[in-house]
């Protein structure tokens, strides 16, 4: 019987690697079934099933069940011999996802508060699946649909493609523990508005153009004259009062780090982060008074910037916040050292230990945020000394790596189509890197045809390939043939969609990889 052979996925021996099992419907129809989707509940079982590559919901009733959300899911009903039983296959569309996510609660995006988490961006759409398997024995929390503002132009995806990419990753793998959705580096109140709209529930105040980077070295004199232009309605204050809290003060926040900050070091912090803090404190605003009942959480965002934040300008950032209202769950400072795009952390490791540390002790100071880690990506070296400071928590965002292990699939399955993207990135790189923080040199990098196909999975062990690939994701993702058709797009998700369980098994191995040293639950 179909219902019963349905139940007895979960508990069959695929259900634990998640691995499709044939399932005869009718003489004529036979789905390849994602054992963990299989979920019972009033309104019957819902569960994903896959005909040749392309995926559906599908939910079937008997005669006790609730039939309101089966009349509700657009689809197509399959006649079925057994008359007590009604089935219908469903387009993973954005009405359908909605309809899961507001009757399934673990459907359904969370803030996810102060506990270690990781952004999982996928800009393809078919990662979310590979980053859940990756979590199993981690205590990390996922947000599984993360997506900037300008990852969105780039890729011309809208939020709710998404949410709804991370919904049914949700319901394809059973992952019933929750996950978040980070609207990234917003820096307008119409982001905001766009973001809410699709149910987003952390957002990133991105206040980068506000920064003023040469603070840390012009003179006093020009401070002054800054200081003068400072929109100093913004944070509620004066030069006077901010003085009088902190110049000259002794700040003990714990045994080992002792502030006590001079005039010159407080103008510096006010320079560069002033107006910042202003732009923060609006959107903040925005947010909780345009849309005071819904369920969001903040997180500032200071790390796209030239200059290092330090650890008393992280102080500053922090009490100045607080005390404009600003609640925050997690703070992303520019740390010493270059976090490149798509590489591993370049500078004196030790170093960055010793300045984490202090940044460290500031968290745990005010004991409301955590600290947030940008350019994530494949930062193995930070990792390991994060890892190591077991007493407080963090979030590690990483966006591109899940795209390059896209294109690594693509190398071993279809490497002709991987030569073909490489040269066109190649031709890409010089303009497309002018908003990213790399330092590939693209004479390191060869046209495709000079790596024969068995070298071509080594180039995602090269700094220089990994972000000459990295940055031109965008276009490689988009550009289009004379006809209007696309350049890549489709034939890099065929091969993906054709490649799933190696797709998968390749986002799993690399982001255990980065959850490692962290250490399991």
């Amino acid at each position: 019987m179909l219902l019963n052979e349905i139940i007895k996925l979960t508990s069959s021996l695929s259900a634990e690697t998640n691995k499709v099992v044939n399932v005869a419907v009718t003489d004529s129809l036979t789905i390849q079934v994602y054992p963990k989707s299989v979920t019972d509940s009033k309104f019957g079982i819902i569960f994903i099933g896959r005909q040749e590559i392309e995926k559906s919901l599908f939910i079937l009733l008997s005669e006790s069940s609730n039939d309101s959300l089966f009349n509700q899911l657009t689809g197509e009903e399959i006649l079925l011999t057994d008359k007590s039983l009604k089935l219908k296959k469903c387009n993973m569309i954005h009405v359908n996802a909605k309809l899961i996510s507001d009757n399934y609660e673990f459907a359904k995006a969370k803030v996810l508060g102060i506990h270690n988490s990781i952004g999982m961006g996928d800009r393809i759409g078919l990662a979310n699946a590979g980053h859940i398997r990756a979590l199993k024995g981690f205590s990390f929390r996922p947000i599984l649909a993360q997506q900037s503002i300008r990852e969105l132009t780039r890729t011309q995806r809208t939020p709710e493609e998404v949410e709804d990419a991370a919904i049914w990753a949700v319901i394809q793998e059973g992952w019933k523990d929750g996950f978040g959705s980070d609207a990234d580096h917003l820096k307008t109140t119409e982001d905001i508005d766009l973001m809410v709209k699709y149910g987003f529930k952390m957002f990133t105040f991105d206040p980068g153009e506000y920064v003023q980077n040469n603070a840390d070295s012009i003179d006093e004199k020009e401070l002054d004259k800054k200081i003068a232009e400072l929109k100093w309605s913004g944070i509620n204050s004066d030069y006077k009062s901010l003085r009088e809290r902190y110049a000259g003060k002794t700040i003990n926040i714990s045994k080992d780090l002792v502030f006590k900050p001079e005039d010159i070091q407080l103008k510096r912090a006010l320079v560069k982060y002033g107006n910042a803090l202003s732009h923060i404190k609006m959107m903040n605003d925005y947010l909780t008074m345009t849309y005071p009942f819904y369920e969001s959480e903040v997180e500032v965002s200071v790390d796209e910037t030239d200059s290092v934040t330090t650890p008393f300008e992280h102080y500053f950032i922090a009490g100045e916040l607080i005390r404009l209202g600003v609640k925050f769950v997690s703070l992303a400072p520019r740390f010493i050292g270059d976090f490149e795009k798509g590489i591993d952390y370049k500078g004196d490791i030790d170093l960055f230990k010793q300045e984490y540390i202090k940044h460290l002790a500031i968290t745990k100071f005010f004991g409301s945020y955590k600290i947030s880690l940008h350019s994530g990506s494949d930062k193995f070296a930070v990792y390991k000394v994060i890892g190591s400071l077991k007493d407080a928590y963090t979030h590690v965002k990483t966006a591109g790596t899940s795209y390059l292990e896209a294109l690594r699939v693509i190398a071993v399955r279809e490497p002709q189509l991987f030569r073909e993207i490489l040269d066109y990135a190649r031709g890409l790189y010089d303009t497309e890197k002018m908003s990213y923080h790399v330092s590939a040199k693209l004479e390191n990098v060869k046209n495709g045809n000079a790596y024969p196909d068995k070298e071509l999975s080594g180039l995602f062990d090269s700094n220089d390939a990994r972000q000459v690939l990295h940055v031109t994701f965008g276009k490689v993702l988009t550009d289009k043939k004379a006809d209007g058709s696309y350049l890549f797009k489709n034939r890099i998700l065929e091969c993906l969609k054709r490649n799933e369980d190696l797709h998968y098994e390749y986002l799993e191995k690399h982001f255990r990889r980065h959850l490692e040293p962290f250490g399991h639950t």
